[in-house]
């Protein structure tokens, strides 16, 4: 049977790399080698402070560059002041100069296109020349840099003409919250110039908003701005290291920390993360930011994203209300709105859950106690909606109406499960009072039994959950339990996610016999599988899951939805990825303010993985070492570059860690 897994592991493995569009280069970004005749295009999105950028790229019937820029601004806001009240403007051909090489006009014939937080173009333009393109937004400004080299590969000298081309509109005053603004391309370096044999010349296109009153950029220093944007996306794949033999695995989880954390932005009331998408900014949401990408903030050292989970507390927290209406599941507009359209989610056990769990791998116990008084609102306020049933009651959940959901749905209730787990070890560090600690106690036990009690069921053949009450078919959310440590219906429930019923190439189908999938849902599923146990069956459908979202037709990230939205890269998604590593791989779990938990599964097929600079519990930086010993594994963690703890146990066996 083990020879026959590997064989099949082997099989599916070489196929998945054949269909691979792009490759994997020595510097760990990714490549696609362009043949005559390969014709495709896509879309990828690129983050700074004060712009985003989704830059849709590819290649025409003729083999020449597609090359369109769709800019927002998040702060320049547009009227209605609403959540997609983000100035949009789009960059196609007629923004790029005129290049001319012994006056006749060039065509980009492209033959690679390279991507690693930066995207790069490589193209044959004649006369034994290349041009290079670059396309990086600013990290702190609102503009977007697109630098041109051209380089003479041949023996003769070249002339060349390059267009000295500005392009300049306004918007309508009674259009935007701080009246018009002005949008503008132009060129940097342009002229004429005599390029000898082995030379090269570069000029920029800068593209960009500003408010009428904003100082308008005079000379902007392209290459400093680049370099920036380059020690950003060398931070990003420096912090928290996965190690594996998959490189893979290791690539796209290097990519999922750069979309993860460059979607940060600088609103008038604090950093906040945002989605992105071309819809989603200068906002949080209960689930995006405060239940998937926060607690990955929490221990990434990353002290941009850290501030940001804490301007989204602070928005949160500024909802509560004795009354206990629910907190809106959005918060839009730089903070000063609100979007609640689809009622209660279920959106204060979101919160509860990641602020809980925040705020332990943080290990700072004066935030803690910051914290402290909006998970226990929100914890107080889902209590109040614990039905007959015993299980939390709300209005939809994350996806607001696309599926049914009915009264009360198994996903809010694992959430406030795991956020009551989570302030009982947060409770203790804090000094809460141990009647308030006992309460919780009894609540979360009564709470993990009726989940098992009122959601588990038989539901097509499988011992698993109904997601709620009626419910008959399988629906993709089965896999929460598994991510918050309930595992009664593990078997059933693993069956059942990797079923024909649920399993597509692309992930997780949102419920039998539909088309909708959402890779939130493939990514809490093979977290949860690998929580399990079931690892083996979780790498194989990991390893698919990656190479088509790093390597395949529309890369380098997570992405949000299909058919809705067309698969933007949501930023939060990209949050999950690193999650299923690090919570599902590695197990990692904070249990204190200055303690752990990791339960490390490593594949059959690998002798060793590691977790490295993790920087958490008050900015402790602990690296995690695995290896195969015989038919154990040892497990050393290191604290602050020494080894802490050296034991050898049992494949999957949790490990208790309190730090000195």
């Amino acid at each position: 049977m083990k020879q026959f897994f590997i064989l099949f592991f082997l099989f599916t493995s070489l196929s998945l790399v054949a269909q691979n569009r792009w490759s994997i280069t020595d510097d760990g970004g990714i490549e696609w080698s362009i043949k005559k005749g390969d014709i495709h295009t896509d879309h990828v999105e690129m983050s700074g402070k004060q712009v985003s950028l989704i830059l849709t790229y590819g290649t025409d019937s003729e083999g020449l560059l597609i090359c369109n820029k769709l800019l927002v601004f998040p702060m320049l806001r547009t009227i209605p002041n609403d959540t997609h009240a983000s100035l949009l403007h789009s960059f196609g051909s007629e923004a790029v100069p005129s290049i001319k090489i012994n006056g006749k006009e060039v065509k980009e014939h492209v033959k690679s296109i390279y991507q690693k937080g930066i995207w790069k173009s490589t193209s044959d333009i004649g006369n034994n020349a290349t041009l290079e393109r670059e396309i990086s937004p600013s990290v702190n400004f609102p503009f977007v840099i697109e630098k041109f080299t051209i380089i003479n590969n041949g023996d003769r000298s070249l002339k060349i003409d390059i267009e000295d081309l500005e392009i300049n509109s306004r918007t309508h005053k009674e259009q935007g919250v701080y009246g018009a603004y002005e949008i503008s391309s132009y060129t940097q370096n342009s002229g004429l110039y005599t390029l000898h044999p082995t030379e090269s010349v570069s000029f920029s296109v800068i593209y960009t908003a500003q408010k009428l009153t904003t100082p308008q950029f005079t000379y902007i220093n392209t290459d400093e701005e680049i370099d920036k944007r380059q020690q950003f996306v060398d931070l990003m794949f420096n912090n928290i290291q996965f190690v594996s033999p998959d490189s893979t695995l290791n690539t796209m989880f290097n990519f999922a920390k750069t979309r993860a954390m460059e979607s940060i932005y600088d609103t008038k009331n604090g950093l906040v993360h945002s989605p992105g998408g071309g819809r989603y900014y200068a906002a949080i949401w209960a689930n995006d930011q405060a239940e998937y990408a926060n607690p990955l903030f929490s221990y990434s050292g990353y002290n941009t994203a850290i501030e940001s989970a804490m301007t989204s507390w602070q928005w949160f927290s500024k909802y509560m209300n004795p009354e206990y209406k629910p907190i809106p599941s959005s918060i839009i507009a730089e903070g000063d709105s609100f979007w609640n359209g689809a009622g209660d989610r279920g959106d204060q056990a979101m919160i509860a859950y990641g602020a809980a769990r925040f705020a332990l791998a943080l290990g700072d116990k004066e935030t803690a106690k910051r914290i402290w008084p909006l998970i226990e609102w929100c914890i107080e306020y889902s209590k109040r909606k614990i039905n007959e049933n015993g299980v939390v009651a709300s209005d939809s959940d994350e996806l607001e109406g696309r599926f049914p959901a009915g009264d009360a749905n198994l996903c809010t209730s694992s959430l406030l499960y795991d956020a009551l787990i989570s302030a009982i070890y947060l409770g203790k560090d804090i000094d809460i009072p141990k009647n308030k600690i006992e309460e919780y106690k009894k609540l979360a036990e009564e709470l993990h039994r009726n989940i098992n009690k009122f959601f588990g069921a038989n539901v097509q053949g499988y011992n698993t959950y109904r997601y709620y009450e009626g419910n008959d078919i399988l629906r993709s959310w089965i896999c929460i339990p598994l991510t918050v440590d309930i595992m009664e219906r593990s078997a059933g429930t693993i069956d059942a996610l990797f079923s024909p019923q649920l399993w597509t190439k692309d992930g997780l189908l949102t419920a039998t016999g539909d088309k909708t999938f959402w890779d939130r849902s493939t990514l809490y599923g093979l977290r949860g599988a690998f929580a399990a146990g079931a690892r083996e069956k979780a790498l194989s459908y990991l390893i698919g899951y990656s190479n088509r979202r790093l390597l395949g037709e529309h890369v380098p990230y997570a992405v949000e939805a299909w058919p809705e939205g067309n698969q933007r890269h949501l930023s939060a998604e990209s949050a999950l990825y690193c999650r299923v590593i690090t919570e599902g791989v590695f197990g990692f779990r904070p249990t204190g303010l200055n303690s752990f938990s990791i339960t490390p599964q490593l594949p059959e097929g690998w002798n060793k993985m590691e977790l490295r600079k993790i920087i958490a519990f008050d900015n402790k930086t602990i690296d995690i070492e695995v290896l195969r010993i015989g038919k154990e594994v040892k497990t050393n963690i290191f604290v602050d570059g020494k080894l802490f703890k050296s034991i050898k146990n049992k494949n999957g066996e949790k490990i208790n860690c309190k730090l000195k």
